[in-house]
């Protein structure tokens, strides 16, 4: 018995030195080398969470709670709904690079289904008159240039906002409505533009 377990012990040390050179050549690659099993995941994986509560267990310790709304699927971010008692609705981004761990807590019933699904409806972006999204849109821009990052207006009326060329943000100019290829630029502008809409609250 002492003999089939020495061989394993002595496999697993002289297993790490052979893991460590080619992290440590390719910091380029680090990220995709370093994808954690929930980036891994296919969008069939993550469409099972939809309409879901759940928990995310992420880096740092931080835990966050709420209904699935959907999975991005080039960064596999997810984007949750908390409903805090009642109150108008807080969404918030779990960035997929931090994800550790998701468990499913409730399943969403029809009427929460519905709930989720007027969230992002179309309709919703109708609720704010011409005036009032050419006014939230002025307002964010004047936002960002004030904290240094070039915007310009984008499209036939100049509805978009694009932001350093690489991102844009159209109506109603919350963090869902932001699209970028480059999904560092996408987290940080999302962020910035969730403190900055919290903060006129």
């Amino acid at each position: 018995m002492a003999a089939a377990t020495t061989p394993a012990a002595a496999a697993s040390p002289s297993s790490l030195p052979r893991q460590r050179p080619p992290a440590a050549s390719l910091p380029a690659v680090l990220d995709v080398g370093n994808m954690n099993d929930w980036q891994k995941k296919s969008p069939l994986d993550w469409e099972t969470y939809m309409n879901k509560l759940v928990k995310v267990a992420a880096i740092e310790k931080h835990e966050y709670e709420g209904w699935v709304l959907t999975v991005d699927p080039v960064s596999a971010s997810i984007v949750l709904a908390a409903f805090p008692e009642n109150e108008k609705v807080s969404i918030s981004v779990v960035m997929g690079h931090a994800v550790q761990e998701v468990e499913i807590l409730k399943e969403g019933d029809s009427e929460m289904k519905q709930r989720l699904s007027r969230i992002f409806a179309p309709k919703e972006s109708k609720a704010y008159s011409p005036e009032e999204l050419e006014k939230r849109k002025n307002d964010l821009k004047t936002w960002l240039e004030t904290n240094h990052i070039p915007v310009t207006e984008q499209g036939e009326l100049g509805r978009t906002l694009c932001v350093a060329g690489v991102l844009t943000i159209d109506p109603p100019y919350g963090p869902e409505q932001c699209s970028s290829s480059n999904e560092i630029i996408l987290s940080r502008v999302q962020g910035l533009v969730q403190g900055y809409l919290e903060k006129q609250q």
